[in-house]
């Protein structure tokens, strides 16, 4: 079984009517985040990834093999696996409400308010990829289906992913290319990088210039998130997260599909250029999520191991305050990389910017298990729940340890 905090067995309620949180989902949405960071910090180091091309100051051979593993691995697997996690709460999040005798779905929708006004700060202030503005827009969809059968979330969502790989197929097929000037691309990210290299104003400049473009990002990345969602949606109403020895069965036919398949997708994705070939993307976006399930299922199942339960006691107070961590990743970024601070950005090579992100990463898990031994929420979390509830809720733990009922 997968324990919570306090390791009740399975089934047990808080006094307080609210179900016990399960550690390894924490330690899952931790993992994730490493992940979500190792991919968006190159949109920190330099300006060419938003523009689709590389940084011509680093094609070395072994730059190229960083680039093509993160792509390999971590490239739309990462917020994925994000995505399912939080389709999954969504389902814990509505009925512990329902068991408190409040209105689950005005809390959720206050929620998904809150989370869109934080998103557009994020994307103006500190990180034009943002991805909170997008969750809370197709939160309202999750929310709208809120009563359909699992059957049919599971339908929807195989057809989503299904027709957005045939769109980008039949639009591979035609000869679309997505960078249809590669010299007019490698000057604007020249130029944004020489944006980034500048101070906040220049920063903040840079940002909002490049929203537009993310637009364009969001009608792949929005309608696999959904999909995302409803996997994680069905997941939630039949609780396979709390019973991870009792569905290992299952766990292991997903790796046993998503592996080969998911890799096989995976390296074509990464060696056709990412994001930047429509017929990688195209084979990416239908094998990524058997692969970032296939990473979900082998990972659940180590969680359960002696070893696995010391990694995720080391990993789920940073899952537990994710929104926190995925701001403050953003954050620590811009002050290594703009000029907002250190002013890096174009000038260091993808080993050590992926070295870097480690090093963001192993600070926050530290920073985290200080927080949540002495609070009950992370900072953005409390603020997301005072907004959520219309109240202030109390912030410090009671007594000596932390408090781990609850969800933001």
């Amino acid at each position: 079984m997968s324990h919570s905090i306090k390791d009740p067995p399975v089934g047990n309620r808080a006094s307080s009517g609210t179900l016990p949180r399960i550690v390894d989902v924490d330690a899952l949405r931790a993992v994730a985040l490493l992940l979500i960071l190792v991919v968006n910090i190159a949109f920190f180091a330099s300006g060419y990834p938003f523009q689709l091309v590389p940084d011509p100051a680093h094609d070395s051979w072994g730059d190229q093999v960083v680039l093509w593993l993160v792509e390999l691995l971590f490239a739309m697997k990462a917020y994925l696996l994000f995505s399912f996690l939080f389709g999954y709460s969504f389902t814990l999040q509505l009925e512990s409400a329902a068991r408190r005798g409040v209105d689950g779905v005005s809390r959720f929708r206050r929620r998904l308010a809150g989370l869109f006004v934080l998103g557009i700060l994020h994307a103006v202030l500190l990180f034009q990829g943002d991805i909170l503005t997008t969750y809370a827009l197709l939160g309202l969809v999750l929310l709208a289906m809120r009563g359909v059968r699992v059957g049919t979330a599971l339908r929807v969502a195989v057809l989503l992913t299904g027709g957005i790989g045939f769109v980008l197929a039949l639009a591979a097929t035609g000869g679309t290319q997505l960078v249809t000037d590669p010299a007019t691309a490698l000057a604007a990210g020249q130029r944004s990088t020489e944006a980034l290299q500048g101070g906040i104003g220049s920063v903040i400049t840079e940002h909002v210039r490049q929203l537009p473009a993310m637009f364009g990002t969001l009608l792949v990345q929005g309608p696999l998130a959904l999909s995302a969602f409803l996997f994680g949606y069905a997941a939630g109403r039949r609780r396979l997260l709390t019973d991870v020895v009792g569905n290992r069965q299952l766990l292991r036919r997903v790796q046993q599909l998503g592996y080969p398949i998911g890799l096989a997708g995976a390296v074509i994705f990464a060696s056709g250029g990412g994001t930047a070939n429509l017929t990688g993307l195209t084979a990416g976006v239908l094998t990524a999520p058997l692969l970032a399930a296939a990473y979900a299922a082998t990972l659940l199942q180590y969680f359960q191991t002696d070893r696995g339960r010391r990694v995720v006691a080391v990993l789920a107070p940073a899952g537990r305050m994710s929104l926190s961590n995925y701001l403050g990743q953003s954050l620590l970024c811009v002050l290594v990389f703009t000029g907002v601070g250190l002013g890096l950005a174009g000038a260091v090579a993808p080993p050590v910017v992926v070295l870097i992100a480690v090093a963001i990463y192993c600070v926050q898990l530290a920073a985290s298990a200080a927080w949540m031994a002495r609070f009950r929420y992370g900072p953005m979390e409390w603020l997301l729940r005072a907004w959520t509830e219309q109240r202030w809720p109390r912030l410090r733990a009671a007594g000596s340890g932390p408090s781990w009922r609850g969800s933001f």
